[in-house]
């Protein structure tokens, strides 16, 4: 038996909540008795259980993990470190470094979701040979219709956060000269946007057969994200075979490759005139299309991820 920490409901829709919900469903899967608790139920778990925890439970019960830490075989799940939340005062992430490492330091073994991470964690003093890199996988998708129209259809997926960029996307898009254009975020509002432009839709947070369908009909992915550790809506949009415009952040420049255009995170210039190339010319979307479609065989797949997954849980649950 495994149990899985995790600090809120799996069905949200963000990143990390999906990576954890596709590796307990990708463990049970394979057999794996994995119990998914939340932070205080810690106490129910026996003693030598492989655990891991969702770092952001570190966030508000670090005193509780490192009380039952001792007597299982704990394993941390960075998705990002605490302290590099985009928004948050510098106090607060001097005060979240200090719990983070604390409690990293009372783990068995850590996993990060992609290689900026062990970069990040450079300064919480863990071992490199205890840390693993389990990226995200991602599902076969069809290759989207697009939207069939001349206005060109532009989708962003993401929580509305100040970290994931939708009010500089907003500024960005005032500043390109064709008005031949739609954009649909579809995200948890998490801090509300100012929005005066009416081909601008915030739709919120989409169930799946309408997310299906928001990619299937776009003709651009756009996420003008300012730190990432991965990017997986860029990989699902890959999937789709849609050209991209992001940024250089996490694994979004490796996951995009020649399907779509990177810039610097914050670079509205840059963000304007990629977008300007985009909506304004037919060619270049043909081409990143074509180059996006091409990518699609190289996307790591889920049972992947849950392979490397479970090396970790069996190293651990031996050692």
């Amino acid at each position: 038996m495994i149990a899985f920490v995790v600090p809120g409901s799996l069905e949200t829709k963000t990143g990390g909540t999906i990576y954890d919900k596709k590796i307990v469903a990708g463990l049970r899967a394979r057999g794996w008795d994995v119990d998914v608790i939340a932070p205080d139920a810690l106490s129910t778990i026996a003693d030598g259980t492989a655990v891991v925890i969702d770092g952001l439970a570190s966030k508000t019960h670090a005193e509780l993990i490192e009380h039952h830490a001792d007597r299982l075989r704990p394993i941390a799940l960075v998705h990002l470190p605490l302290a590099l939340e985009i928004g948050i005062a510098d106090a607060d992430a001097v005060r979240l470094r200090a719990i983070e490492r604390r409690v990293l330091a009372r783990m068995r073994h850590i996993v990060v979701t992609g290689p900026t991470t062990v970069r990040m964690l450079e300064g919480y003093d863990v071992p490199r040979d205890r840390v693993t890199v389990v990226e995200p996988g991602v599902d076969p998708a069809p290759i989207a219709r697009g939207s069939g129209a001349s206005t060109v259809r532009l989708l962003c997926v993401a929580s509305v956060t100040a970290g994931k960029g939708q009010a500089i996307l907003l500024r960005a898009l005032k500043h390109v000269s064709s008005q031949n254009w739609t954009l649909t975020c579809a995200g948890r509002i998490v801090t509300a946007i100012e929005n005066d432009d009416r081909r601008v839709t915030f739709a919120g947070e989409l169930d799946e057969a309408r997310l299906r369908d928001a990619y299937d009909r776009a003709d651009v992915f756009v996420l003008a994200t300012l730190r990432e550790t991965f990017g997986m809506a860029v990989a699902e949009a890959i999937a789709h075979g849609l050209p991209v415009v992001s940024t250089k952040t996490g694994s979004i420049p490796a996951t995009v490759g020649e399907g779509g255009i990177v810039i610097d995170p914050g670079d509205e210039r840059a963000l304007s005139s990629a977008l300007e190339r985009v909506i304004g010319d037919a060619g270049v979307r043909a081409r990143l299309k074509a180059s996006a479609i091409a990518r699609r065989s190289s996307l790591r797949s889920w049972d992947a991820a849950i392979d490397a997954m479970v090396r970790v849980i069996e190293l651990v649950a031996h050692d």
